[in-house]
């Protein structure tokens, strides 16, 4: 349904919650400002261009959104993609991928997909989350320290060996504010929940900086004067070929503001007992990725941390959304131009705080405890990330994980040659009702079951285990009692094998078929090939069939069967 939760929460909206919601949007505000900063300036932008986009974009995405309490803006998970845009393509070419990205994920929701995002593999979403907050935290390391550095490798590998051979150089001063920083954030809320540690860190340490004259580098000094306003909109100038060169990053930066934007919304979900409108919220993402970079902004997504503090605070309608970006414009319009005084060195604290919470390490170390393959899957979007590119981690993660999947899903997918159990019976058949010793198998038939899905994965598995079938039976017998799926490859498997039992003048059977194998044999064709005579619903009907192709008489149903299993042929 695409409507907005404003629309439905503002029905009976009362004085008190309006009050909530305000208090709520006022302190998320004041938690976002320096998150909002640091994001940009660790995406490779200028710090208001964070403020823009949780302004811009925070606004659209609580005002649209189809959460109740979801709070928008810069992440974590954008650092990264961002940060390789703007070095290889400018701001420009970051302006296009966000539009590009926004458009996606409009259609996305439009179409319905807000329910398909959430099947990416859990290793893969935990690989590159891990993956961006180790990177965050590296990417913080020059500032923490001090570091005289200049221009920092992009690279991890180098970033780090940079690190190193000017670790004789660090700054006293810059690490002293950034461990004030810290222990402010990590003990504040031991005396003060209401009023966020992030916040009471940067003006406590600004002021303190700019008491004592500190030697340390400022926002003000590396990037110059801030903007205190909006900037008027504005469209990129971008040629088709540069734009082609961005479809891959703008799909990550889609994907990766859908995956959070939904994960944020399931985790407030469980806080309010709500439940949110997945595809609303896709479209809702995708108008804000659209505003935000004509304003100015870079890729906006559901915010879990900033989502947390406004339930805890209060806020249960998009009101408090709306009010937290309000507040951010205010902050920007009336103090902005102090923001310059704020120490990289604070800045710095906050996400090595924010990467910390983010790299879900024991998460990470228990997951490490599941099956090898999703091990597999986890450790090499983990290392692809760090140390390749996020969009090759992505890419290569879920496809390393459709292909594992596959490869599970195959074996549990069998072929087996029930008349056997004729020969070798074993209890659990002969307390089976429609165990096949039960009934009279006449010479010359063989009867095979399927287990499991039948999909392209286990086709092949299908045929070599047929194609094993000693002597050429008169009748074969295909039993697919426990086949609730099938597909083309499935179905192409099927038609190999009843061709060539035609060849060898066999009689292909299918019995115990469901609806779904039903109906994709009838809209394939398969069933008019095979002879609708030959499609039956269960075994005693097969069995029966293959004794008028024999020319033998026909035996009544046992007793002890169990009905007929529908056939849904014309459905």
């Amino acid at each position: 349904m695409l409507v907005p939760k404003l629309v439905t929460t503002l029905r009976g909206y009362t004085r008190e919650q309006l009050y909530a919601d305000a208090t709520a949007g006022v302190i998320v505000g004041i938690v976002a400002l320096p998150l909002a900063i640091a994001f940009a300036i660790a995406s490779g932008v200028t710090p208001e261009r964070g403020l823009y986009t949780a302004i811009v974009a925070g606004f659209l995405i609580s005002a649209l959104g189809g959460s109740r309490v979801q709070i928008g803006g810069p992440t974590g998970a954008f650092v990264v993609i961002v940060y390789a845009v703007v070095q290889k393509y400018g701001l420009d070419g970051l302006t296009v991928a966000t539009l590009m990205a926004g458009g996606m994920l409009l259609a996305f929701g439009l179409l319905g997909l807000g329910g398909a995002i959430k099947f990416i593999p859990y290793p893969v979403t935990l690989g590159f989350t891990s993956g961006i907050a180790l990177i965050i935290f590296s990417g913080e390391v020059k500032d923490f320290l001090g570091l005289p550095m200049g221009v920092v490798p992009v690279d991890f590998l180098g970033k780090w060996r940079a690190f190193a051979s000017h670790m004789g150089s660090l700054n006293p001063a810059a690490v002293l504010v950034a461990v004030g920083s810290l222990a402010i954030v990590l003990l504040w809320p031991r005396v003060n929940r209401r009023i966020p540690g992030p916040f009471v860190a940067l003006i406590t340490m600004t002021a303190l900086v700019q008491l004592f004259h500190l030697p340390v580098e400022t926002i003000g000094s590396r990037f110059g004067a801030i903007h205190a306003s909006l900037p008027a909109p504005a469209l990129p100038a971008l040629t088709l070929s540069q734009a082609t060169g961005l479809i891959a990053p703008a799909f990550t930066i889609a994907l990766l503001g859908g995956i959070e934007s939904l994960l944020s919304a399931v985790v407030s979900d469980g806080m309010i007992g709500g439940r949110h409108r997945s595809n609303m919220e896709l479209v809702a993402q995708g108008i804000a990725n659209l505003a935000s970079p004509i304003f100015g902004g870079i890729p906006a997504t559901g915010a879990i941390a900033r989502t947390a503090t406004n339930v805890k605070n209060g806020g249960r309608t998009p009101v408090a959304g709306m009010v937290h970006a309000v507040t951010l414009l205010l902050i920007m319009l009336f103090f902005g131009r102090w923001a310059g005084l704020i120490p990289m060195a604070t800045l710095a604290a906050i996400l090595v705080v924010v990467a910390y919470h983010m790299s879900e390490w024991r998460t990470f170390r228990a997951e490490l405890r599941s099956p090898k393959s999703d091990v597999a899957v986890l450790l090499v979007t983990f290392l692809l990330t760090v140390l390749v590119d996020l969009t090759v981690a992505i890419e290569v993660g879920m496809v390393l994980a459709v292909f594992l999947f596959m490869r599970r899903m195959a074996t549990v997918t069998s072929v087996s040659v029930l008349t056997h159990e004729l020969r070798d019976p074993v209890d659990d058949y002969e307390r089976d009702p429609n165990w096949v010793g039960r009934r009279s198998v006449p010479p010359g038939v063989e009867v095979y079951e399927i287990t499991g899905p039948f999909f392209f994965g286990a086709a092949e598995m299908f045929k070599d285990r047929l194609a094993r079938i000693a002597g050429r039976p008169k009748v074969l017998i295909l039993r697919m009692r426990h086949v609730l799926t099938i597909d083309s490859t499935g179905l192409h498997a099927l038609r190999d094998v009843v061709e060539r039992s035609r060849r060898d003048g066999t009689l292909v059977v299918l019995s115990d078929v469901h609806a779904q194998p039903v109906v994709a044999l009838v809209q394939s064709g398969m069933r008019d090939e095979i002879g609708e005579a030959n499609v039956l619903g269960n075994l005693d009907d097969a069995l029966n069939r293959a004794r008028e192709h024999l020319g033998l008489p026909q035996v009544p149903r046992p007793a002890f069967a169990t009905p007929t299993v529908a056939r849904e042929a014309e459905t």
